[in-house]
């Protein structure tokens, strides 16, 4: 029986995601894309909330049971990162009500696993995916392939004896691990915007 993973590649102003369906022979990308936030406006946690409403209707249209997600880089910005860690809490709270088990792993990690080089770059990441997969994906697609890169790191590790990265599979446990990334989200409106 395939596993059904969703990638996610959180942000405050794109959010990219990836489907993937995976065994031991193949993996499948049943749907790739990215949601946009300009129309939303500029307040955070009107953004918050449509990441979290988008994220959920993703989960409910494809139904994966597994979702992957890039942690926040260090940055040097500590505003920006706690708005991406935000960001990326919704989007596991997303999860973990609709029943997902969830995965984090540190960008480096995700090339690494992808290329073989933590400091690869978005054009090796997507082209070494399209080695993978065989499909090519063009650069306006890196938002999209980033989380189509989680989704595949995930399913590698998963696939390995003890090869997977923290996973939660309730919202307590990623609370205690991450108390800043609980957010209360309000308003907001929806659009998803897909790659083909």
């Amino acid at each position: 029986m395939p596993t059904r993973i969703l990638g996610i590649d959180p942000g405050t102003n794109i959010l990219g995601f990836a489907l993937i369906e995976a065994d031991k022979s193949r993996i499948d990308v049943v749907e790739i894309g990215v949601v946009t936030f300009a129309h939303v406006g500029a307040e955070h946690t009107v953004k918050l909330r449509y990441i979290f409403e988008q994220v959920q209707d993703l989960i409910l249209q494809y139904r994966p049971t597994e979702m992957a997600i890039e942690a926040p880089f260090h940055g040097k910005n500590v505003q920006s990162m706690l708005k991406l860690g935000r960001a990326q809490g919704v989007a596991i709270a997303a999860g973990m009500i609709n029943g997902l088990t969830i995965a984090e792993y540190m960008p480096k990690k995700i090339k690494s696993a992808i290329t073989g080089n933590g400091n690869a770059s978005k054009q090796q990441v997507a082209g070494m995916l399209g080695n993978i997969l065989h499909r090519t994906f063009e650069e306006k697609h890196f938002d999209a392939t980033d989380a189509l890169a989680v989704a595949v790191c995930h399913w590698f590790q998963r696939s390995r004896p003890g090869g997977a990265s923290k996973t939660y599979s309730n919202w307590k446990a990623f609370l205690r691990d991450n108390p800043e990334k609980a957010a209360a989200p309000q308003g907001g409106s929806r659009k998803i915007k897909k790659t083909p």
